[in-house]
């Protein structure tokens, strides 16, 4: 027998984060929300993407088959009302939402899925077609019917069809847009993109600001029995510097902004004008390590030796560390993927505080005499700077020498995506209910060379294809288990701290969430005048 799931619209908006369950009350409508945001994005396209700034955008332009819960952990309806898998794990079924429509007002169309999670899951696109790997082929059947066809059983199949990459695309609009390649016709096509999100694109002067739209054919109620989303649109502005973020917020010149340092949390939480919130996150924030044993510039690299990375770990006091850079809302981490991970296994945490030993380690590797390292950091970040100098401060005690070089945002994910870094600020945040997303990349080193680290172990990599494909939970908890043992003992990362997401909202905003996978939500958002 199919085993069946159906789920109810409300549930979808209580699950998304877009009401609470004893919500009741009459929301305003109208309005402009204004949210100052701390980089731009830079490439409004789905499938060839995979930055924070782009994806936490994405989400508001497109919608997706299935939605993540509240708490980033499952999944509701989106698109789709919902879908069977068959006993033998080898086919899942999908009904279509009758009635929906793009941002044009064009209808979505059981082809337009097909060929939005084909490009989707096609290798030559992009790098998050992993995601999608099970998937053998997809056929359709009248006009609510998707069926996908797997190689194998997967257990994160379902959660990977909640995230950006798996966004529904209108088929004929992407095609007609100009070039003659995907990339180039993605390219065209994310200059103005057409979604089916709550909101839909307006202007994007790049560097200062985007505006979204209110997508008046959007396919979700509100409380008040309307379609959402409540508000007219919203207007980013970009404010890379957080002071000044934090000055237009008290003074009133945004509504809303995000990355509050949180040297500053306790202030604004004081602040009666203000609702300084600490959103329950999967986000883990780490130096990012180029551990090849040259640079770009061809410079012997130090941190090609695991007893370096295993030292400067330990040499890090990581209470110390948050207490400075976080004020102590941050705590340590026990893996390189956040403990509200599905599958987190972390019994201790990571390399708690020993210069005896990291002392002993960098002797153990020739290097007692010290040597130089060079890191870099967003621009404007009060926590990047306070984070670096700190480790500086750390780090000299055991004769490393580190240079810190500031740079805008395009320049650091330009050189890191050409691996050119030795050291960079770097953070996460799962887009997925599942420890999939997080291994790929940071352990598995086909989807991105391990997050550009050069790491590629071969017992992970056996074990992380095997995980993809087992069913038995149990089964899959031990592989995972074992991949974070060997991750944490080659230390490709200097692990730091998890910490929830701080964003700071004028008191007449309501409704906004973050939810811990990293989405912004403003489908309810409203502003109470």
């Amino acid at each position: 027998m199919m085993k069946l799931v159906r789920m109810l619209a409300l549930l979808a908006l209580v699950g998304a984060g877009v009401l609470t369950s004893g919500e009741a009350q009459a929301v305003t409508r109208g309005g402009t929300l204004i949210y100052a945001r701390n980089a731009d994005s830079l490439f409004l396209d789905p499938v060839l993407n995979d930055r924070n700034v782009d994806i936490w955008i994405l989400t508001n332009l497109y919608d997706t088959l299935l939605q993540p819960t509240s708490d980033g952990k499952g999944v509701v309806p989106g698109l789709a009302t919902g879908y069977q898998v068959a006993d033998d794990g080898l086919t899942m079924t999908l009904q279509l939402r009758q009635g929906t429509k793009f941002a044009d007002g064009s209808p979505i169309t059981v082809g337009d899925v097909k060929w939005s999670l084909d490009r989707a899951r096609n290798p030559k696109n992009g790098i998050w077609n992993f995601t999608l790997e099970s998937v053998d082929s997809i056929d359709t059947q009248g006009e609510d019917t998707v069926v996908l066809h797997l190689k194998h059983p997967d257990p994160a199949l379902t959660a990977a069809l909640a995230i950006f990459n798996s966004s529904i695309m209108p088929q004929k609009l992407f095609e007609a847009a100009a070039g003659n390649t995907d990339e180039e016709k993605a390219k065209a096509f994310a200059e103005k993109p057409v979604g089916s999100g709550p909101f839909l694109f307006d202007s994007w002067q790049r560097g200062t600001e985007m505006v979204l739209k209110r997508n008046p054919n959007y396919w979700q109620m509100g409380e008040d029995g309307k379609p959402l989303p409540y508000l007219d649109g919203v207007k980013f502005e970009i404010i890379p510097d957080d002071a000044t973020r934090i000055l237009k917020l008290q003074a009133g010149e945004v509504d809303a902004a995000e990355f509050i340092p949180y040297s500053r949390v306790a202030e604004l939480k004081n602040d009666p004008a203000l609702d300084m919130e600490l959103f329950p996150s999967t986000k883990v924030t780490y130096l990012s390590l180029n551990i090849r044993p040259q640079l770009k510039d061809g410079t012997k690299n130090p941190l090609a030796d695991e007893r370096v990375r295993q030292a400067l770990n330990y040499a890090v006091d990581k209470d110390a560390l948050i207490k400075v850079v976080t004020f102590d809302v941050g705590k340590p981490m026990h893996s390189y993927m956040s403990s509200a991970t599905p599958l987190f296994y972390g019994p201790s945490a990571a390399y708690p505080f020993d210069a005896a030993k990291a002392k002993e380690l960098l002797g153990q590797a020739g290097m007692g005499d010290g040597f130089e390292l060079t890191a870099q950091a967003l621009a404007g970040s009060a926590d990047d700077a306070a984070t670096l100098s700190t480790i500086q401060q750390m780090w000299a005690q055991l004769g490393v020498k580190l240079t810190i070089q500031q740079q805008d945002n395009a320049t650091n994910v330009a050189r890191y995506n050409d691996n050119d870094f030795q050291i960079q600020t770097g953070y996460w945040t799962d887009d997925i209910g599942d420890p999939s997303e997080i291994t790929s990349y940071f352990a598995y080193f086909a989807t991105t060379e391990s997050q550009h680290s050069g790491y590629n172990d071969p017992t992970i990599q056996d074990l992380f294809e095997k995980s993809q494909k087992e069913a038995d939970k149990a089964k899959r908890a031990a592989m995972y288990q074992q991949i974070q043992e060997t991750y944490m003992k080659a230390a490709p990362i200097l692990f730091m701290y998890e910490s929830p997401y701080p964003v700071a909202l004028r008191k007449d905003v309501k409704g906004f969430v973050q939810i811990p996978l990293g989405n912004n939500i403003f489908a309810g958002a409203h502003i109470e005048k």
